[in-house]
Formats: structure tokens, C-alpha cells, sequence
């Protein structure tokens, strides 16, 4: 019974310590992923690009782009109009999930009010990149986000 107890007690320990062989990161492998929205939203196509390295994930972008491959955080006028619409913007959001991601080192984030259908994407996408790195599949994945 002592001997059940250390072990259960010392699988928790590595495990907080972050011990590879506890931790689903360890899944990951190296490269570069990127999950993209299988249509545009309102003229707007959402992407997530990961890069993972020493298999945990060391970069995140998270972001938007129309037709002509413009942007949506570079946008002014569409950042001006929501901000005093929802109190956020793409910017803003944008980079506010892909930190969360980058922290976590996992989906699941916390929406930010304003971005509540641009958390729903990021969301889905963000689960679709990492399983795309844990295949260590690194061609563009479409997923459907609405």
C-alpha cells in the first residue's frame, strides 16, 4: 500500500515538474503547422500558424487575411469602427489568443468580450494545428469554423 502511494505520489511530482513523459506536448514534433478557416467570414479568412520546437510550441500566429491576402489586424479603419463598436480589435484579440495558446501550451482560452466569435474560431482552429503537430503533419489544414 506505501509502495502504491509513492509511486502515485511521485508520477504527480514529474508530472508537475513538467516531466515529458507526462505532459501531451511531448506529442508534439518539430515544424511548422498552420490550420485555416475553410471559408472567409465576412470577407475574412482566420489562420492559425504554430512552430514547435524541442516539442512544445515557441511561436503562435493568429490572424486573418481577405482576397488579396491583406491583413485584418493591419486594417485601421475596420480597428477603429470595432473598437468603438465592441470595445476590442483584431490586434488586439488576435495576438491577446495566440498568447494564451503559447501559454497554455493547449487549446482552450479565455474569450475576451467583443471577440467572442473570433475565441469560437480560434478555438477550432487552435485544436486542428496542434493535432496537425502531433502528426507532424505540416501541410495547411482547412477547418470549418461557423
Amino acid at each position: 500500500m506505501v509502495k502504491k502511494k509513492t509511486a502515485v505520489l511521485l508520477f504527480l511530482v514529474f508530472c508537475l515538474l513538467g516531466i515529458p513523459a507526462c505532459s501531451s506536448q511531448s506529442e508534439l514534433k518539430d515544424g511548422y503547422y498552420t490550420a485555416q478557416a475553410a471559408q472567409a467570414s465576412h470577407g475574412w479568412q482566420e489562420f492559425v500558424t504554430i512552430t514547435v520546437r524541442g516539442g512544445k510550441i515557441t511561436s503562435v500566429e493568429y490572424n486573418a487575411k481577405n482576397d488579396s491576402g491583406f491583413i485584418k489586424s493591419w486594417d485601421n479603419a475596420y480597428m477603429y469602427n470595432m473598437k468603438s463598436d465592441t470595445g476590442t480589435y483584431p490586434n488586439e484579440y488576435t495576438r491577446n489568443y495566440a498568447a494564451q495558446l503559447l501559454q497554455k501550451q493547449a487549446s482552450g482560452i479565455d474569450a475576451i468580450a467583443g471577440a467572442s466569435h473570433s475565441s469560437k474560431s480560434f478555438e477550432k482552429l487552435s485544436a486542428a494545428v496542434i493535432e496537425q503537430a502531433k502528426k507532424g503533419d505540416s501541410n495547411v489544414i482547412k477547418v470549418v469554423t461557423e
